[in-house]
C-alpha cells in the first residue's frame, strides 16, 4: 500500500484487508444464495451462514496461508473452521479467480467512483475560476516565449475541458470494469450455468464477462490504467503551469502560503510551489503503471499468475495516488493567489509586439503578399524586442508601412479588447461542453 502521506482515508479503508475479505465473503454468499434458488444448495443455507455473524479474523487467515501458500484456500479453510458444515456449500463449482476477480471488479468500481466524486469537485473549482477570470488579460506563451494575449479564464477553461474529458473516460472505464465471472476453472461453466453467473453478478452490480478464461480479460484493467495516466497527466499539465506562473520573474499566480509555512531550511524568504511540484512527481508514478498493466494482458493460455503480484501493488497504489492528486490540485485551484496587475505588467513588457499578426494581416488586406508583409513587420518587431523601442512607435516611423496603412488603421491593430473579444464565448463553451 502507498505510504500514508499520500493516502486519503476513504482509499485506505477501500484497500484494507478488512474490506478485501469482506467483499470476498459477499461474493461467496451471493453465489451461494443464487445456487439455492436452482436447488444446488439446500434452502436456507445462506441465511444460516449470514446469521452466524462471522467475524473475519485477518491474522488467522494469514496464519493459515503461511501453510497453504494459497490465499483462497486459506480463506475457505478459515470459513469452514468458523461457520461449520454449511461452509461446504461456499465456493461450490467455482475457482479462486471467480471470487478474486469479481471482488477486484467491485473494489475497482468503488475506487473509480471515489475518483469521479473528486473530479467533480475539481471541475466545479475550475468552472468558478474560469468565469471569474474570463476577461482577465495575460500574455499567452508558446515555446516559453510571449506569443499573443489570452485571458486567465481561457487558460483555465482549457484545463477544465481536459479534466472533463478525463471524467468521461473514467465513467467509460468504470463501465468496462464492471464485469465479473462465476464460470469455473477455465470459464466453461462445467459445474455451473451462465444463469447462475448472471444472477449472482446482478446482485453484486456487475455484468458477466463476454468470454472468460480462468480470469477476467486484463485489457479491461489496462484501459483503466491508461485513463488514470491521462488524468494524472492532465493534472500535471496544470501543475506545471502553476509552477511557471509562480517563478520570481513571472509572479502571476502562486500557491497559497500559510502563516506558519516555511519554504527553505536555509533561506527564510522562499515560497516554493511545492504542492504543484509534488503533483508532477506523482504523475510519473501513475504513468509508470501503464506498461505493467499492458503486460498483464498477455497471460499464458487460460491464465497464469504473473499478473497477480503486479496488481496487488499497483491497483491500490495508483488509484490511491490519483485520488490524492485530485484532492491536492482542487485545493490549489480553490486557494491560489492571482496577481492581475503582474499579468498586465508582464504583458506590457513585450512593448506591443504581440500585435504583430494584426499588423501583418492589415498589410495583406492592402494587397501586399504574405512574405513581404511578414518581413516588413518582423524587422520592426525584432528591433523592438532587442531595444527599448515601443513596437507601435517603430511602425509609425516605418515609411514603407505608413504609406500602406493610415494612422487610424495602424492604431486599430493595437486593440487588446478586440483580440480577446471571444474570451467569454470560449470559457462558456468549455463550461457547457
Amino acid at each position: 500500500m502507498v505510504i500514508s502521506r499520500y493516502t486519503p482515508d476513504d482509499f485506505a479503508e477501500l484497500w484494507s484487508n478488512k474490506t478485501h475479505y469482506s467483499v470476498l465473503f459477499d461474493v461467496e454468499l451471493s453465489a451461494c444464495e443464487v445456487m439455492e434458488t436452482v436447488g444446488i444448495v439446500p434452502s436456507g443455507t445462506t441465511g444460516q451462514i449470514r446469521s452466524s455473524c462471522l467475524h473475519i479474523d485477518i491474522e488467522a487467515i494469514e496464519a493459515i496461508e503461511k501453510d497453504t501458500l494459497h490465499e483462497m484456500i486459506a480463506f475457505l479453510t478459515y470459513l469452514e473452521k468458523n461457520i461449520g458444515n454449511n461452509a461446504r456449500w461456499l465456493h461450490f463449482g467455482m475457482t479462486s479467480s471467480d471470487i478474486l476477480d469479481t471482488s477486484l471488479s467491485i473494489l475497482l468500481v468503488r475506487a473509480v467512483s471515489l475518483l469521479l466524486n473528486r473530479i467533480e469537485l475539481l471541475i466545479e473549482s475550475l468552472k468558478l475560476q474560469s468565469i471569474k477570470y474570463a476577461k482577465t488579460p495575460m500574455i499567452g506563451r508558446s515555446h516559453g516565449m510571449h506569443a499573443e494575449p489570452v485571458t486567465f479564464g481561457i487558460v483555465l477553461a482549457g484545463h477544465l475541458a481536459e479534466i472533463k474529458r478525463s471524467k468521461k473516460r473514467l465513467i467509460e472505464s468504470r463501465s468496462e470494469i464492471s464485469i465479473g465471472k462465476i464460470s469455473g476453472a477455465v470459464g466453461t461453466y462445467s459445474h455451473l450455468t451462465p444463469e447462475i453467473e448472471k444472477k449472482t453478478l446482478e446482485n453484486l452490480g456487475l455484468l458477466s464477462e463476454t468470454v472468460s478464461t480462468q480470469v477476467i480479460a486484463r485489457d479491461r484493467h489496462a484501459n483503466l490504467f491508461n485513463v488514470m495516466a491521462l488524468t494524472a497527466s492532465a493534472i500535471e499539465r496544470l501543475a506545471i503551469n502553476i509552477r511557471h506562473w509562480q517563478r520570481t520573474e513571472v509572479g502571476e499566480i502562486k500557491e497559497a502560503f500559510k502563516d506558519n509555512q516555511k519554504g527553505s531550511s536555509a533561506m527564510p524568504h522562499k515560497q516554493n510551489p511545492i504542492l504543484s511540484e509534488n503533483l508532477c512527481g506523482l504523475a510519473r508514478i501513475v504513468r509508470a503503471s501503464v506498461i505493467p498493466a499492458m503486460e498483464n494482458i498477455s497471460l499464458w493460455h487460460e491464465r497464469d499468475i504473473s499478473h497477480s503480484s503486479v496488481e496487488r501493488i499497483m491497483i491500490p497504489d495508483i488509484t490511491t495516488i490519483l485520488g490524492f492528486m485530485l484532492d491536492r490540485i482542487t485545493k490549489i485551484i480553490d486557494n491560489f493567489v492571482v496577481d492581475t496587475n503582474q499579468m498586465m505588467k508582464n504583458l506590457n513588457t513585450s512593448k506591443g509586439i504581440f500585435f504583430s499578426e494584426d499588423v501583418m494581416l492589415a498589410l495583406i488586406n492592402k494587397g501586399i503578399n504574405r512574405k513581404l508583409a511578414y518581413e516588413m513587420v518582423q524587422r520592426n518587431a525584432l528591433k523592438s524586442f532587442n531595444s527599448d523601442h515601443d513596437f507601435h512607435s517603430l511602425l509609425n516611423m516605418d515609411n514603407e508601412i505608413c504609406n500602406l496603412l493610415k494612422e487610424s488603421e495602424l492604431n486599430d491593430c493595437f486593440n487588446l479588447d478586440y483580440s480577446l473579444r471571444w474570451a467569454k464565448h470560449i470559457v462558456l463553451r468549455s463550461i457547457n461542453a
